[in-house]
């Protein structure tokens, strides 16, 4: 199956109110464009220098979203403008976005990185440093970012119920902290391409798709 018809497919199949992010990064701009024809508008990188190109040649109304880890030396390359930066986890890097989005009089869309993954490597925050953190009333204080929800990965097995119990504990974070935010926390980012269904079964509201799309990355 061709990238346009996958993206097709995708886009007939997905259920209504769940957003896809074709994850682009190590394919080359080319490779986005035939995705970019078939419709799709939102793209995910992880590497600020490959975002910084493809951003530069390709359509000027591609949603670009970086959902890698982002370092806080690279938060001013891309805060004029990428749509989300979904991979925040920390208050550092929380402070920086801000620092940057305000010097430029911009207000920037967020995802909170929640660690839940039985894995070390994987980034993100503890639940319960988290809630600490907005407890403090700390990022109430910051006027140019909007924390649209919660973002996290599960555990890469095999075991469906691990995955699901992932997913279902990201589904209780988000709306535990809903109640720190306002409507516009409405976004729970979860599930890829091996995943994705049973994430939407579990509430995702987006989901990050990319070998499903472009194949496997070089």
């Amino acid at each position: 199956m061709s990238i346009e018809q996958k993206i097709k497919e995708l886009h007939s199949s997905l259920p209504q109110g769940v957003t896809l992010v074709a994850v682009s990064k190590f394919h080359p701009a080319e490779v986005l464009q035939r995705a970019y024809d078939a419709g799709q508008r939102i793209f995910g990188e992880s590497r600020v220098q490959e975002l910084l190109v493809k951003h530069e040649a390709l359509p000027n109304d591609i949603e670009w979203q970086m959902i890698g880890h982002l370092q806080t030396n690279k938060v001013r390359q891309i805060v004029p403008f990428v749509s989300l930066i979904q991979s925040v986890d920390s208050v550092r890097l929380i402070e920086c976005i801000n620092r940057e989005a305000e010097r430029i009089g911009r207000v920037v869309d967020i995802l909170l990185e929640i660690h839940v993954a039985k894995e070390e490597s994987k980034t993100g925050w503890q639940y319960d440093e988290l809630v600490e953190y907005l407890q403090s009333g700390a990022l109430a204080e910051l006027k140019n970012i909007r924390v649209r929800g919660v973002m996290g990965m599960a555990t890469n097995t095999d075991d469906e119920m691990v995955i699901r119990a992932d997913f279902e504990q990201l589904a209780r974070h988000k709306e535990a902290l809903a109640l720190h935010f306002d409507a516009s926390f409405d976004t729970l980012s979860m599930g890829m391409s091996d995943d994705f269904e049973l994430a939407i079964e579990c509430g995702s509201t987006m989901v990050r798709i990319g070998s499903s799309i472009f194949g496997e990355r070089n």
